[in-house]
């Protein structure tokens, strides 16, 4: 039986910036399966961006070579939304027009209604200017717009930063459930890691523009642990992060399959939060990629710095 084919996938993918040829990527492979909800994490200036530029098929790579939907990103520009940070959209249109271009440019895919629940949900009125919206309006169009064309893959870049809490998690949730309605694969950069954990069921981990953690969230978790006690010893566990605590030394570890359970220590399951953290305050831990077995990815692992 042959493998799924994945949504996102990158080999090798290496990208430079400027005169100076700065290394924003190097040497990053994992792979998104089809339907994943994934989050895009790290670090501003650690490639995020540049990485979701690729996919969506506007920049080339240096190095390497990244895959869409099976193919080459501009093979799948057709079923693949891609949502900015800058979210572009034309300011002299009314919010029902740039539905409407919506509509006329996705002829084939078009999904009116799906688009609509998206942009009027907080009664925004059509009639309006774009240029007269509000950040968080702009947003919900454009977000509009990316659920409209019903894409297989939608590549969102920090697609909800300047909404107030309340609107980005009613926001989050109708479109994390259209896409889930429709398997769409959704992965999606955003710095507000505890609203992660709930709504994504994949992590990627960016850092000094490398893959550090890449795999289903709860398997990275189960991979790891929150060890409190006497210390130092924290046995045969890869320690990640190590600090004094009240009632001793307290690590985030990385737990040896076979290894015993030592009962001198409090053993707790880390939050994403906790994970994510400590893996960005020490970047010299060793990364970690898991497969769709769990097995941990020998490139990455050989690429630790």
């Amino acid at each position: 039986m042959s493998e799924e084919v994945a949504a996102l996938e990158a080999a090798g993918l290496g990208m430079r910036y400027g005169r100076r040829r700065k290394q924003v990527l190097d040497d990053c492979s994992f792979r998104v399966p089809e339907g994943s909800v994934c989050a895009l994490v790290g670090p501003n200036g650690t490639g995020k961006s540049t990485l979701l530029k690729l996919a969506a098929g506007l920049l080339r790579p240096a190095a390497g070579a990244v895959r869409v939907l099976g193919g080459g990103p501009a093979e799948a520009r057709e079923r693949v939304a891609y949502v900015a940070q800058q979210k572009p959209l034309y300011p002299q249109l009314t919010v029902a027009e740039t539905l409407r271009f919506g509509a006329e440019t996705n002829p084939r895919r078009w999904d009116r209604e799906a688009a609509e629940r998206i942009a009027y949900a907080a009664g925004q009125d059509g009639g309006q200017k774009v240029r007269s919206l509000s950040g968080g309006q702009r947003t919900r169009v454009a977000l509009a717009l990316a659920v409209g064309k019903r894409p297989d893959l939608m590549l969102l870049d920090e697609p909800m930063a300047d909404l107030d809490p309340l609107a980005r998690h009613e926001l989050a949730g109708a479109l994390l459930a259209e896409a889930t309605e429709r398997g769409t694969t959704v992965v999606m950069s955003s710095h507000v890691i505890a609203e992660l954990e709930n709504s994504c069921d994949r992590l990627l981990l960016l850092g000094g523009g490398r893959v550090r953690l890449a795999g289903p969230v709860d398997e990275l978790l189960a991979a790891h642990a929150l060890l409190t006690g006497r210390g130092p010893d924290f046995g045969p566990h890869t320690v990640v992060e190590q600090r004094q605590s009240g009632r001793g030394a307290a690590a985030l570890v990385r737990l040896e399959r076979d290894a015993q359970r030592d009962s001198d220590w409090l053993v707790e399951q880390p939050t994403l939060d906790d994970l994510v953290l400590a893996h960005l305050r020490n970047p010299s831990a060793a990364p970690l990629v898991l497969g769709e077995n769990g097995e941990n990815g020998d490139r990455q692992q050989e690429a630790a710095a």
